[in-house]
C-alpha cells in the first residue's frame, strides 16, 4: 500500500526517511542510476519513490550499522539540524531500524512540485524538519556591497565659502546704498 506525499515547489529543509527492505546484494543496483545510450535512465530507487524528478546528489543510501557507535538519531540531530523534540518522539523506532535506509533532502526535488507515491521496497518511516542554521546579519564586506552607498551626504559649506557669501552680501549692500544716496541726492 502506497501513500501520497506531497513536494511543494520551492520546498526547503524537510528529510523524508525510508527503510529499504533488500537484501545486501540488491542494493547497489537498486540504488543507482543506469544511463543507457539514448539518454534513458533506469534508476529503481527513483521508480520505487514515484519521483518525477530526483537530483542523485541530494540523496543517501547507507546501512544502518555504519552508524551503530554515533546512531541514527543522533546523525539526524547533529548530522542534519532536526531538533531534538522531533527525534524523541521517534527515538524507540529509529534505534530498532536494521539494513539499510534512505534520507531523501528537500534539494533532490530541485525546486520541482510533485506528488511522491512510494512503494516496495521503500517505507516511509518518517518525515523530518530541520532546523538549519540562523541568519545572522553582519556588517557589508565593501561600501560598494551597501544599498545605500550611492546616496551621498550632504555636505557642510566651507569656511572659505561662508566668507564668500558673506563678502557679497556686503557688496551688495554697499552697491544699493550708493544708489539710494546718488538718487536721493539728485
Amino acid at each position: 500500500m502506497s501513500s501520497l506525499m506531497n513536494v511543494p515547489a520551492l520546498e526547503t529543509g524537510v528529510i523524508r526517511l525510508f527503510a529499504i527492505d533488500l537484501p545486501k546484494d540488491q542494493i547497489e543496483d537498486f540504488k543507482t542510476p543506469v544511463h543507457g545510450a539514448d539518454d534513458a535512465v533506469t534508476w529503481p530507487l527513483k521508480d520505487a519513490l514515484g519521483a518525477a524528478f530526483l537530483d542523485e546528489d541530494f540523496v543517501e543510501v547507507f546501512p544502518v550499522e555504519d552508524l551503530e557507535s554515533f546512531g541514527l538519531a543522533r546523525y539526524l540531530m547533529e548530522g542534519n539540524d532536526v531538533p531534538e523534540d522531533q527525534i524523541d518522539a521517534m527515538r524507540a523506532q529509529l534505534a530498532a531500524l536494521k539494513g539499510y535506509v534512505l534520507l531523501v533532502f528537500s534539494s533532490a526535488f530541485s525546486d520541482t512540485a510533485q506528488t511522491l507515491t512510494p512503494r516496495a521496497p521503500l517505507r516511509h518511516i518518517g518525515t523530518f524538519f530541520s532546523e538549519g542554521a540562523p541568519v545572522k546579519f553582519e556588517q557589508l564586506p565593501s561600501q560598494s556591497a551597501d544599498p545605500n552607498s550611492g546616496v551621498k551626504p550632504r555636505k557642510t559649506p566651507s569656511d572659505a565659502a561662508m566668507s564668500g557669501r558673506i563678502a557679497t552680501y556686503a557688496l551688495l549692500f554697499i552697491f544699493l546704498f550708493t544708489a539710494l544716496f546718488i538718487w536721493i541726492a539728485a
